[in-house]
């Protein structure tokens, strides 16, 4: 197993986001990735492997040039336009029919976000993009013949849609890793994030050669609500090669087990030469911000069950949020792909 870290990530610390009608502190916090990164040590998951810049190309695959220049340069241009210094999180949304897109940054902000929740402080893009990085070089190792990587990405990623960011997310590393290895044949893409991976659908929604299954809250209760519905299928080049299972808060392992058996039954029937796993443990039963009655051990048979592939993984870290059980549950998940 090969294992994708960094310390850049701290570079993006938000002093706050808008949940539910309050400004609170960020669940989606640096400490989430200390906790994970000491489990890994602990358990002997010693991160080894340098990481590779993603290349421009890459990223110009999946997402806007001129949303990606947002990102990179919104912080110091939000401040001289009379933004608060705290963090860039718009006080207007271009949603439904209000979609003009203004050049002002004050206004890009709103144009560029679905919600309250993916804050921009002065360094976020050096997290950002070497999150991003992660997922490449994960993806580049499978290429070169290693059979299973896990990158810690933070932050996150697959809320992130082609010119939008939400979610804690920004850039999404998982299609990174998907476009790398779509390169090279078909891939599929496991969400098992208790949130849809919205961006990610989004960003394959017509795409043939990726396919995209979520295994989620069901959005008439879950964030982000307005996507995930079993109903979307893809389009064009890509229908039939969208699979979202939205299920009911309170799951648990035998409910969630069947499902995740369903969707990899999806991913033989594909031919995937490879898959890219979106590795969410805000399905854990303690979770703040899940709703699912997942234990420990189901990680562990999740991991068993996606070996039995037999295929190239690239496990992309996403969510989680009770951080003191994170990394261990982290490491149960890659025992079950080592076979432990």
């Amino acid at each position: 197993m090969h294992i994708i870290s960094s310390p850049t990530h701290t570079q993006h610390m938000p002093p706050h986001e808008f949940y539910d009608g309050a400004l609170i502190p960020p669940f989606e916090s640096a400490e989430r990735a200390h906790i994970i990164d000491r489990a890994l040590q602990v358990a002997g998951y010693t991160a080894n492997t340098a990481i590779t810049s993603v290349p421009t190309e890459i990223l110009h695959a999946i997402h806007d040039p001129a949303y990606l220049h947002y990102l990179a340069t919104i912080y110091p241009r939000w401040c001289a336009a009379g933004g608060a210094p705290e963090a860039v999180l718009p006080s207007t949304l271009a949603v439904r029919w209000m979609h003009r897109h203004s050049p002002h940054p004050l206004a890009e902000a709103g144009y560029y976000a679905f919600d309250l929740s993916a804050p921009i402080v002065a360094h976020s893009w050096d997290a950002i993009i070497d999150s991003a990085s992660m997922a490449y070089t994960a993806a580049q190792l499978l290429l070169a013949g290693v059979h299973h990587t896990y990158a810690r990405c933070r932050p996150p990623g697959h809320h992130a849609g082609s010119d939008m960011c939400g979610g804690y997310c920004y850039v999404n590393n998982a299609a990174v890793a998907a476009q790398t290895l779509s390169q090279r044949g078909t891939v599929a893409i496991l969400d098992i994030d208790i949130h849809h991976g919205n961006g990610t659908q989004q960003i394959f929604y017509g795409r043939g050669d990726v396919q995209f299954i979520s295994i989620h809250g069901h959005p008439d209760e879950c964030y982000p609500y307005f996507l995930g519905f079993a109903d979307e299928q893809g389009e064009g080049a890509g229908l039939g090669a969208n699979h979202n299972y939205p299920l009911a808060f309170g799951c648990d392992d035998t409910q969630y087990l069947a499902v995740v058996d369903a969707a990899l039954q999806r991913v033989r029937d594909f031919g995937a030469q490879t898959l890219v796993v979106s590795a969410g443990f805000d399905t854990f039963a303690a979770d703040p911000l899940g709703g699912f009655k997942l234990s420990r051990a189901c990680y562990t048979a999740i991991g068993h069950r996606i070996r039995q592939l037999g295929l190239p993984v690239a496990v992309i870290q996403e969510g989680g949020y009770a951080i003191a059980a994170l990394g261990d549950n982290v490491v149960a998940l890659l025992d079950g792909l080592q076979g432990g």
